[in-house]
């Protein structure tokens, strides 16, 4: 169990206030790592931090726009020096906007853009430099489906996911002779709270996600955990520029015709 264990080891994942990101970072904590998060609303840290610290994990918090460079700068150097260095960084921060191409606002593209694959080379950047003087480092970015598929109406989201794929196979050529390894992990379709409202029976949605997923359900937050270990620890010390996706095998399947079970 040692390849796995994540003791002595500091995480930095953005967005680790909630959802998929806090998942990941429990996971991570469980395996002995000390949690760093970051978020940009005062509530939902401290709302995170009371959780963390209430399953006795060693969690701190930082209010920062991971796509602002000067604010970035600044507390990457802050938490390198409070923490005593960051080993793994997991670049989760991101948001999504819902738009046909046709009408989307360009200002609205570039923002998803900007958060979703911006904001992970501006934290790499900053953080790959104390891992290439240490001569180890783990970053992993949170990718997507969409890094592979189209659908109808996130055609911004997917740039910046499809984007974010090439990003870690670039980062990972660049850095690997460090000693430095740059994979991410792509989930599918979650039961989070976001998604609650669809996860109904007689929902189309929701009957489409279950039909079209070979395990047959949403996926489980949890699910990421195992995921997130292998590529934070020495496990993956020879898995570099690749993307696991966590998705139940939608992507292994082009689905099943309505007259098969």
């Amino acid at each position: 169990m040692e390849l796995f264990s994540l003791k002595n080891k500091t995480a930095l994942i953005t967005g680790g206030t909630h959802g998929l990101g806090m998942a990941m970072a429990e996971g991570l904590a469980k395996a002995g790592a000390k949690l760093v998060i970051t978020g940009t609303t005062p509530q939902k840290m401290e709302d995170a931090l009371a959780h963390y610290h209430s399953k006795g994990y060693d969690a701190k918090g930082y209010l920062f726009n991971v796509t602002n460079e000067t604010d970035a700068a600044k507390y990457v150097a802050q938490i390198t020096e409070e923490t005593g260095g960051i080993h793994i960084l997991v670049n989760n921060a991101g948001i999504i906007k819902r738009e046909l191409a046709l009408t989307m606002p360009v200002v609205d593209f570039r923002k998803v853009v900007d958060v979703d694959l911006v904001g992970p080379f501006i934290m790499s950047q900053l953080v790959v430099k104390q891992m290439i003087e240490r001569g180890s480092g783990k970053i992993i970015n949170i990718c997507s489906m969409m890094s592979e598929l189209g659908r109808n109406s996130v055609s911004a989201y997917a740039a910046a996911k499809g984007g974010l794929k090439m990003l870690t196979q670039n980062l990972a050529t660049e850095w690997a002779k460090y000693n430095i390894q740059v994979n991410g992990i792509g989930p599918g379709y979650f039961a989070t709270s976001q998604t609650e409202p669809i996860r109904v029976d007689g929902n189309p949605f929701n009957e489409f996600i279950i039909s079209r997923t070979p395990a047959g359900r949403w996926g489980n937050p949890e699910d990421l955990e195992g995921t997130a270990v292998f590529l934070a620890s020495k496990a993956s010390d020879f898995v570099n520029g690749q993307v696991v996706y966590v998705d139940g095998g939608i992507l292994a399947t082009i689905g099943k015709p309505s007259n098969e079970d």
